[in-house]
Protein backbone atom coordinates (compact mmCIF):
# COMPACT_ATOMS: atom_id res chain seq x y z
CA UNK A 1 0.00 0.00 0.00
CA UNK A 2 1.35 3.41 -0.99
CA UNK A 3 2.25 5.73 1.89
CA UNK A 4 3.27 9.35 1.52
CA UNK A 5 5.94 9.16 4.22
CA UNK A 6 8.13 6.86 2.14
CA UNK A 7 7.88 9.24 -0.82
CA UNK A 8 9.10 12.34 1.02
CA UNK A 9 12.71 13.51 0.80
CA UNK A 10 14.85 13.01 3.90
CA UNK A 11 14.73 16.74 4.57
CA UNK A 12 10.98 16.50 5.18
CA UNK A 13 11.64 14.70 8.46
CA UNK A 14 13.17 17.91 9.81
CA UNK A 15 10.13 20.04 9.01
CA UNK A 16 8.16 20.63 12.18
CA UNK A 17 5.22 22.84 13.05
CA UNK A 18 6.09 26.18 14.62
CA UNK A 19 5.03 26.31 18.24
CA UNK A 20 4.57 30.04 17.81
CA UNK A 21 2.31 29.73 14.77
CA UNK A 22 0.16 27.22 16.68
CA UNK A 23 -0.02 29.51 19.70
CA UNK A 24 -1.19 32.40 17.50
CA UNK A 25 -4.52 30.62 17.32
CA UNK A 26 -4.98 31.59 20.97
CA UNK A 27 -5.24 35.22 19.90
CA UNK A 28 -8.68 34.36 18.54
CA UNK A 29 -9.91 33.46 22.04
CA UNK A 30 -11.14 36.59 23.82
CA UNK A 31 -10.65 35.01 27.26
CA UNK A 32 -6.89 34.49 26.78
CA UNK A 33 -4.29 37.15 27.53
CA UNK A 34 -1.55 36.22 25.09
CA UNK A 35 2.10 37.20 25.28
CA UNK A 36 2.86 34.49 22.71
CA UNK A 37 2.90 36.08 19.26
CA UNK A 38 5.80 38.38 18.51
CA UNK A 39 3.68 40.33 16.09
CA UNK A 40 2.98 44.05 15.64
CA UNK A 41 -0.13 45.74 17.00
CA UNK A 42 -2.49 46.22 14.02
CA UNK A 43 -3.85 49.37 15.64
CA UNK A 44 -0.48 50.96 14.83
CA UNK A 45 -0.41 50.06 11.13
CA UNK A 46 -0.31 53.13 8.81
CA UNK A 47 -3.58 52.11 7.17
CA UNK A 48 -4.42 55.49 5.63
CA UNK A 49 -0.95 55.79 4.14
CA UNK A 50 -1.25 52.35 2.56
CA UNK A 51 -4.72 53.13 1.22
CA UNK A 52 -3.23 56.16 -0.51
CA UNK A 53 -0.25 54.13 -1.73
CA UNK A 54 -2.38 51.39 -3.29
CA UNK A 55 -4.71 53.94 -4.89
CA UNK A 56 -1.68 55.52 -6.54
CA UNK A 57 -0.13 52.17 -7.52
CA UNK A 58 -3.37 50.99 -9.12
CA UNK A 59 -4.19 54.10 -11.09
CA UNK A 60 -3.16 55.20 -14.56
CA UNK A 61 0.07 53.86 -16.03
CA UNK A 62 1.31 52.73 -12.60
CA UNK A 63 -1.34 49.99 -12.54
CA UNK A 64 0.17 48.29 -15.57
CA UNK A 65 3.51 48.04 -13.80
CA UNK A 66 2.04 47.12 -10.43
CA UNK A 67 0.02 44.21 -11.80
CA UNK A 68 2.65 42.95 -14.23
CA UNK A 69 5.65 40.63 -13.89
CA UNK A 70 8.74 42.47 -12.72
CA UNK A 71 12.47 42.04 -12.21
CA UNK A 72 13.68 39.48 -9.68
CA UNK A 73 15.97 41.94 -7.89
CA UNK A 74 13.03 44.01 -6.70
CA UNK A 75 11.28 47.33 -7.41
CA UNK A 76 14.06 49.80 -8.18
CA UNK A 77 12.63 52.83 -6.30
CA UNK A 78 12.32 50.70 -3.15
CA UNK A 79 15.89 49.47 -3.51
CA UNK A 80 17.07 53.05 -4.04
CA UNK A 81 15.26 54.15 -0.87
CA UNK A 82 16.96 51.34 1.03
CA UNK A 83 20.36 52.48 -0.26
CA UNK A 84 19.70 55.82 1.45
CA UNK A 85 18.62 54.12 4.67
CA UNK A 86 21.72 51.95 4.67
CA UNK A 87 23.92 55.02 4.22
CA UNK A 88 22.43 56.35 7.46
CA UNK A 89 23.62 53.15 9.19
CA UNK A 90 27.19 53.57 7.83
CA UNK A 91 26.56 50.89 5.21
CA UNK A 92 27.45 52.48 1.86
CA UNK A 93 26.08 50.43 -1.01
CA UNK A 94 24.31 50.62 -4.35
CA UNK A 95 21.06 49.15 -5.61
CA UNK A 96 23.08 46.19 -6.91
CA UNK A 97 23.71 45.25 -3.27
CA UNK A 98 20.00 45.27 -2.37
CA UNK A 99 17.64 42.35 -3.02
CA UNK A 100 13.92 42.29 -2.19
CA UNK A 101 12.43 39.09 -0.75
CA UNK A 102 8.91 38.00 0.20
CA UNK A 103 9.49 38.65 3.89
CA UNK A 104 12.81 38.17 5.64
CA UNK A 105 11.81 34.56 6.32
CA UNK A 106 12.19 33.86 2.60
CA UNK A 107 15.59 35.48 2.78
CA UNK A 108 16.69 33.07 5.52
CA UNK A 109 15.41 30.13 3.48
CA UNK A 110 17.38 31.29 0.43
CA UNK A 111 20.54 31.75 2.49
CA UNK A 112 20.20 28.27 3.97
CA UNK A 113 19.81 26.89 0.45
CA UNK A 114 22.76 28.91 -0.80
CA UNK A 115 25.28 27.86 1.84
CA UNK A 116 24.24 24.59 3.49
CA UNK A 117 24.87 21.12 2.21
CA UNK A 118 23.71 18.16 4.33
CA UNK A 119 25.81 17.77 7.50
CA UNK A 120 27.37 21.23 7.21
CA UNK A 121 27.35 23.23 10.43
CA UNK A 122 25.53 26.50 11.07
CA UNK A 123 26.71 28.47 14.09
CA UNK A 124 23.75 29.92 15.99
CA UNK A 125 23.31 31.58 19.35
CA UNK A 126 21.52 29.66 22.06
CA UNK A 127 18.68 30.51 22.17
CA UNK A 128 18.11 31.72 18.63
CA UNK A 129 15.22 32.72 16.36
CA UNK A 130 12.98 29.70 15.82
CA UNK A 131 12.11 30.77 12.26
CA UNK A 132 15.78 30.64 11.32
CA UNK A 133 16.08 27.08 12.60
CA UNK A 134 12.99 26.12 10.60
CA UNK A 135 14.39 27.75 7.46
CA UNK A 136 17.78 26.09 7.79
CA UNK A 137 16.47 22.66 8.85
CA UNK A 138 15.28 21.87 5.33
CA UNK A 139 18.90 21.78 4.19
CA UNK A 140 19.85 19.16 6.79
CA UNK A 141 22.62 20.95 8.71
CA UNK A 142 24.20 20.33 12.06
CA UNK A 143 24.17 23.17 14.58
CA UNK A 144 26.85 24.39 16.93
CA UNK A 145 26.53 27.01 19.62
CA UNK A 146 27.97 30.39 18.66
CA UNK A 147 30.03 31.69 21.57
CA UNK A 148 30.48 35.47 21.41
CA UNK A 149 32.69 35.68 24.50
CA UNK A 150 35.77 34.63 22.55
CA UNK A 151 36.37 31.64 24.84
CA UNK A 152 36.19 29.04 22.05
CA UNK A 153 38.84 28.63 19.39
CA UNK A 154 38.26 28.41 15.64
CA UNK A 155 39.94 24.99 15.75
CA UNK A 156 37.26 23.76 18.17
CA UNK A 157 34.50 24.86 15.80
CA UNK A 158 36.22 23.17 12.86
CA UNK A 159 36.72 19.94 14.79
CA UNK A 160 33.06 19.79 15.85
CA UNK A 161 31.91 20.43 12.28
CA UNK A 162 34.21 17.72 10.92
CA UNK A 163 32.84 15.28 13.50
CA UNK A 164 29.32 16.12 12.30
CA UNK A 165 30.37 15.28 8.76
CA UNK A 166 30.79 18.69 7.12
CA UNK A 167 32.24 22.18 7.43
CA UNK A 168 31.29 25.34 9.29
CA UNK A 169 29.38 27.36 6.67
CA UNK A 170 28.12 30.51 8.40
CA UNK A 171 27.30 32.21 11.68
CA UNK A 172 23.73 33.45 12.15
CA UNK A 173 22.50 35.85 14.82
CA UNK A 174 20.14 38.69 15.59
CA UNK A 175 22.40 41.35 17.08
CA UNK A 176 19.79 43.94 18.11
CA UNK A 177 16.96 43.14 20.56
CA UNK A 178 17.07 39.51 19.51
CA UNK A 179 14.09 37.27 19.09
CA UNK A 180 13.63 35.57 21.56
CA UNK A 181 15.78 37.15 24.30
CA UNK A 182 15.52 40.88 23.57
CA UNK A 183 19.26 41.12 24.14
CA UNK A 184 21.73 43.18 22.10
CA UNK A 185 25.28 42.19 21.23
CA UNK A 186 27.68 44.97 22.19
CA UNK A 187 30.28 46.37 19.83
CA UNK A 188 33.07 44.27 21.30
CA UNK A 189 31.02 41.11 20.76
CA UNK A 190 30.37 42.08 17.15
CA UNK A 191 34.06 42.69 16.56
CA UNK A 192 34.91 39.30 18.09
CA UNK A 193 32.37 37.67 15.79
CA UNK A 194 34.02 39.24 12.76
CA UNK A 195 37.40 38.02 14.01
CA UNK A 196 36.01 34.49 14.36
CA UNK A 197 34.37 34.62 10.93
CA UNK A 198 37.66 35.72 9.39
CA UNK A 199 39.51 32.86 11.11
CA UNK A 200 36.92 30.35 9.91
CA UNK A 201 36.53 32.12 6.54
CA UNK A 202 32.73 32.03 6.71
CA UNK A 203 29.89 34.51 6.10
CA UNK A 204 27.94 36.18 8.91
CA UNK A 205 24.17 36.42 8.54
CA UNK A 206 22.96 39.46 10.49
CA UNK A 207 19.21 39.33 11.16
CA UNK A 208 18.26 42.97 11.65
CA UNK A 209 14.47 42.64 11.83
CA UNK A 210 14.28 44.84 14.95
CA UNK A 211 16.96 47.40 14.00
CA UNK A 212 14.51 50.33 14.08
CA UNK A 213 12.95 49.44 17.45
CA UNK A 214 15.45 50.96 19.90
CA UNK A 215 13.79 52.66 22.87
CA UNK A 216 16.78 53.67 24.97
CA UNK A 217 20.53 53.17 25.25
CA UNK A 218 23.19 53.98 22.69
CA UNK A 219 22.90 52.50 19.18
CA UNK A 220 25.52 49.93 18.19
CA UNK A 221 26.78 49.90 14.58
CA UNK A 222 25.41 47.01 12.52
CA UNK A 223 27.84 44.15 11.99
CA UNK A 224 27.85 44.91 8.27
CA UNK A 225 28.91 48.51 9.00
CA UNK A 226 31.82 47.27 11.13
CA UNK A 227 32.72 44.77 8.42
CA UNK A 228 32.78 47.47 5.73
CA UNK A 229 34.92 49.66 7.98
CA UNK A 230 37.45 46.81 8.10
CA UNK A 231 37.37 45.80 4.45
CA UNK A 232 36.73 49.15 2.77
CA UNK A 233 33.81 48.10 0.54
CA UNK A 234 30.58 46.12 0.82
CA UNK A 235 31.67 43.78 -1.98
CA UNK A 236 34.67 42.78 0.15
CA UNK A 237 32.56 42.24 3.28
CA UNK A 238 31.48 38.80 4.50
CA UNK A 239 28.36 40.00 6.38
CA UNK A 240 24.86 39.59 4.91
CA UNK A 241 22.29 41.98 6.37
CA UNK A 242 18.65 40.79 6.46
CA UNK A 243 15.98 43.43 7.04
CA UNK A 244 12.21 43.64 7.08
CA UNK A 245 9.30 46.07 6.88
CA UNK A 246 7.12 43.66 8.89
CA UNK A 247 7.90 45.14 12.31
CA UNK A 248 7.74 48.78 11.20
CA UNK A 249 5.13 49.13 8.45
CA UNK A 250 3.04 45.95 8.05
CA UNK A 251 3.81 42.20 8.07
CA UNK A 252 0.99 41.09 5.79
CA UNK A 253 2.60 42.59 2.68
CA UNK A 254 5.56 40.19 3.03
CA UNK A 255 8.29 42.59 1.95
CA UNK A 256 11.80 42.12 3.29
CA UNK A 257 15.28 42.73 1.94
CA UNK A 258 18.86 41.54 1.94
CA UNK A 259 21.88 43.83 1.68
CA UNK A 260 25.10 42.05 0.74
CA UNK A 261 28.05 41.86 -1.60
CA UNK A 262 27.04 41.86 -5.25
CA UNK A 263 28.16 38.25 -5.89
CA UNK A 264 25.81 37.06 -3.13
CA UNK A 265 22.92 39.11 -4.51
CA UNK A 266 23.47 37.68 -7.99
CA UNK A 267 23.16 34.13 -6.64
CA UNK A 268 20.03 35.04 -4.67
CA UNK A 269 18.45 36.51 -7.81
CA UNK A 270 18.90 33.15 -9.55
CA UNK A 271 17.14 31.45 -6.64
CA UNK A 272 14.31 33.96 -6.84
CA UNK A 273 13.88 33.32 -10.54
CA UNK A 274 13.57 29.59 -9.87
CA UNK A 275 11.28 29.93 -6.83
CA UNK A 276 8.67 32.64 -7.43
CA UNK A 277 10.14 34.95 -10.12
CA UNK A 278 9.80 38.09 -7.99
CA UNK A 279 8.08 39.48 -4.92
CA UNK A 280 4.68 41.12 -5.37
CA UNK A 281 5.24 44.22 -7.47
CA UNK A 282 2.24 46.18 -6.24
CA UNK A 283 3.16 45.48 -2.61
CA UNK A 284 6.70 46.70 -3.24
CA UNK A 285 5.32 49.84 -4.86
CA UNK A 286 3.07 50.46 -1.86
CA UNK A 287 5.91 49.93 0.60
CA UNK A 288 8.16 52.26 -1.39
CA UNK A 289 5.43 54.94 -1.33
CA UNK A 290 4.81 54.65 2.42
CA UNK A 291 8.48 54.31 3.35
CA UNK A 292 9.49 57.41 1.38
CA UNK A 293 6.78 59.56 2.94
CA UNK A 294 6.08 58.13 6.38
CA UNK A 295 8.81 55.77 7.61
CA UNK A 296 10.39 58.11 10.15
CA UNK A 297 7.02 59.15 11.61
CA UNK A 298 5.78 55.57 11.72
CA UNK A 299 8.94 54.33 13.42
CA UNK A 300 8.66 57.03 16.07
CA UNK A 301 5.01 56.14 16.71
CA UNK A 302 5.64 52.46 17.27
CA UNK A 303 8.75 53.12 19.37
CA UNK A 304 6.69 55.28 21.73
CA UNK A 305 3.93 52.66 22.03
CA UNK A 306 6.17 49.61 22.45
CA UNK A 307 8.54 51.38 24.83
CA UNK A 308 5.65 52.07 27.20
CA UNK A 309 4.51 48.45 26.99
CA UNK A 310 8.00 47.16 27.64
CA UNK A 311 8.22 49.35 30.74
CA UNK A 312 4.85 48.04 31.92
CA UNK A 313 5.97 44.43 31.49
CA UNK A 314 9.27 44.91 33.30
CA UNK A 315 7.51 46.66 36.18
CA UNK A 316 4.89 43.91 36.40
CA UNK A 317 7.54 41.18 36.37
CA UNK A 318 9.32 42.92 39.25
CA UNK A 319 6.05 43.04 41.21
CA UNK A 320 4.70 39.57 40.56
CA UNK A 321 7.49 37.07 39.85
CA UNK A 322 8.56 34.91 42.81
CA UNK A 323 12.20 34.58 43.93
CA UNK A 324 14.42 32.51 41.69
CA UNK A 325 12.98 33.89 38.44
CA UNK A 326 15.08 36.21 36.26
CA UNK A 327 14.45 38.06 33.01
CA UNK A 328 16.17 40.23 30.41
CA UNK A 329 15.74 44.00 30.29
CA UNK A 330 15.76 44.82 26.57
CA UNK A 331 16.59 48.24 25.18
CA UNK A 332 14.23 47.65 22.25
CA UNK A 333 12.39 45.06 20.20
CA UNK A 334 9.32 43.11 21.29
CA UNK A 335 10.49 40.47 23.76
CA UNK A 336 11.43 39.67 27.33
CA UNK A 337 13.14 36.35 28.04
CA UNK A 338 12.35 34.70 31.36
CA UNK A 339 14.46 32.05 33.08
CA UNK A 340 12.62 29.90 35.60
CA UNK A 341 14.20 27.99 38.50
CA UNK A 342 15.99 24.79 37.49
CA UNK A 343 13.61 21.86 37.25
CA UNK A 344 10.62 23.87 36.03
CA UNK A 345 9.35 23.12 32.54
CA UNK A 346 8.02 25.93 30.35
CA UNK A 347 5.79 23.67 28.24
CA UNK A 348 4.11 22.17 31.31
CA UNK A 349 3.77 25.65 32.77
CA UNK A 350 2.04 26.85 29.60
CA UNK A 351 -0.58 24.12 29.84
CA UNK A 352 -1.34 25.10 33.45
CA UNK A 353 -1.30 28.81 32.63
CA UNK A 354 -3.89 28.44 29.89
CA UNK A 355 -6.09 26.14 31.95
CA UNK A 356 -5.99 27.97 35.29
CA UNK A 357 -5.22 31.62 34.51
CA UNK A 358 -6.03 32.07 30.79
CA UNK A 359 -2.60 33.49 29.96
CA UNK A 360 -0.27 32.33 27.16
CA UNK A 361 3.43 32.62 26.28
CA UNK A 362 5.98 30.66 24.24
CA UNK A 363 8.01 27.95 26.02
CA UNK A 364 11.71 28.54 25.46
CA UNK A 365 12.96 25.09 24.52
CA UNK A 366 11.96 25.47 20.86
CA UNK A 367 14.48 28.31 20.48
CA UNK A 368 17.42 26.05 21.39
CA UNK A 369 18.88 24.02 18.53
CA UNK A 370 20.22 21.47 21.03
CA UNK A 371 16.89 20.97 22.84
CA UNK A 372 18.00 22.64 26.06
CA UNK A 373 16.30 25.58 27.77
CA UNK A 374 13.24 23.76 29.13
CA UNK A 375 13.10 26.20 32.06
CA UNK A 376 12.81 29.30 29.87
CA UNK A 377 9.99 31.19 28.18
CA UNK A 378 9.47 34.13 25.85
CA UNK A 379 7.06 36.98 26.52
CA UNK A 380 6.03 39.49 23.85
CA UNK A 381 4.72 42.91 24.88
CA UNK A 382 3.85 44.27 21.42
CA UNK A 383 0.14 43.37 21.22
CA UNK A 384 -1.21 44.13 24.71
CA UNK A 385 -1.86 47.51 26.29
CA UNK A 386 -0.35 48.45 29.65
CA UNK A 387 -3.37 47.44 31.74
CA UNK A 388 -3.62 44.06 30.03
CA UNK A 389 0.09 43.49 30.52
CA UNK A 390 -0.21 44.22 34.24
CA UNK A 391 -3.11 41.79 34.62
CA UNK A 392 -1.51 39.09 32.46
CA UNK A 393 1.81 39.15 34.30
CA UNK A 394 -0.01 39.01 37.64
CA UNK A 395 -1.76 35.85 36.41
CA UNK A 396 1.50 34.41 35.14
CA UNK A 397 3.19 35.15 38.45
CA UNK A 398 0.58 33.09 40.26
CA UNK A 399 1.16 30.14 37.93
CA UNK A 400 4.93 30.36 38.25
CA UNK A 401 4.69 30.67 41.99
CA UNK A 402 2.52 27.56 42.23
CA UNK A 403 4.83 25.66 39.86
CA UNK A 404 7.91 26.68 41.83
CA UNK A 405 6.42 25.33 45.06
CA UNK A 406 5.51 22.07 43.31
CA UNK A 407 8.92 21.62 41.62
Amino acid sequence: MFTWDQAFATRASRMKASEIRELLKLLERPDIISFAGGIPDPALFPKEAFAEAYAEALSGEAAAAGLQYSVSEGFRPLRDWLVGEMAGLAIPCTAENVFIVSGSQQGLDYLGKLFLSPKDTALVTSPTYLGALQAFNAYEPAYDRLNLSGNRTPAAYRAAAAEAGGRVKFAYLSADFANPTGETVDRAGRERLLDLAAELDIPVIEDAAYQSLRYDGEPVPPILALDIARTGHIDAARTIYCGSFSKTLAPGLRVGFIVAAAPVVRKLVLMKQAADLHSSTVNQMAVAHVAARHFATQAEKIRAAYSSRRDAMLAALARHMPPGVSWTKPEGGMFVWVTLPAGMDGAALLARAIETEKVAFVPGQAFHADGSGANTLRLSFSRADEATIAEGIARLGRVVGAGRLAA
